[in-house]
């Protein structure tokens, strides 16, 4: 049985049309991704722009798209948290939660910030229900273990300039310290800003390795020994 030291999970937020082929793309390659999903957005209306791109919500929502991969709060309504009082945060994550539970029929662990903004209040509100760990956008630039999971920085964003940089770095690191390669992003920038093959290219470069471990969020720090 093989012990792994690396390891590669993805984060995308908000549940949008893109979601689909990213999904298909992370399949194609063995890779895993946690999902944050807005439960009071799916199948909405309301659409933005990225880019020249449309973004939408998934019209009708199909949560196949999601099979094999991890599915996390994201705020029901996509509002930011530090703006919410005790009240309102229980309307935006205590019943993201459950609609998201209910819909997928799985539990929900983890959480990434709308907007990547929180507080104190915030973090103490999602440990109370249960949630074990929660993304923000503040990029570390490094793969090393963190301990403070509610407010876990991830190393780079997938479009980060230095992103295929670190990617080489991670593949070459050969350190006994557990190492964690964590990308976030939006699928819709991938269509907004034409990145397909990028994105592909990423993810064919991470692929494929034995001594790697191919895990969603949760999978990950279980496997490392930082949530149980």
């Amino acid at each position: 049985m093989c012990t792994y030291k690396k390891a590669v999970t993805f984060s995308f937020d908000d549940g949008v049309e893109s979601d689909k082929r990213l999904a298909e793309l992370f399949n194609k390659y063995g890779l895993k991704c946690s999902f944050n999903l807005n439960s009071g957005k799916i199948n909405g209306d309301d659409v933005w722009d990225c880019n020249g791109f449309v973004v939408k919500r998934p019209d009708p929502f199909d949560k196949s798209i999601y099979e094999g991969h991890e599915i996390c709060a994201h705020g029901r309504l996509h509002l930011k948290p530090d703006e919410l009082d005790e009240k309102e945060l229980c309307e935006e994550f205590d019943e993201d939660v459950r609609a998201l539970k209910k819909l997928f029929n799985t539990e929900i662990c983890g959480a990434a910030y709308a907007f990547g903004v929180y507080s104190d209040k915030v973090v103490s509100h999602l440990k109370n229900i249960g949630i074990r760990f929660s993304r923000t956008v503040n990029s570390t630039y490094n793969f090393d273990i963190q301990t403070d999971l509610l407010r876990f920085d991830p190393t780079c964003s997938f479009a980060d300039p230095k992103t295929f940089e670190l990617a080489e770095q991670f593949l070459n690191n050969e350190s006994e310290t557990p190492q964690i390669f964590y990308i976030w992003g939006h699928s819709y920038e991938i269509d907004g800003y034409n990145m397909w093959d990028y994105m592909e290219n990423l993810c064919k470069m991470l692929s494929g390795r034995d001594d790697i471990l191919y895990a969603t969020n949760s999978e990950v720090f279980r496997y490392f020994g930082l949530i149980d």
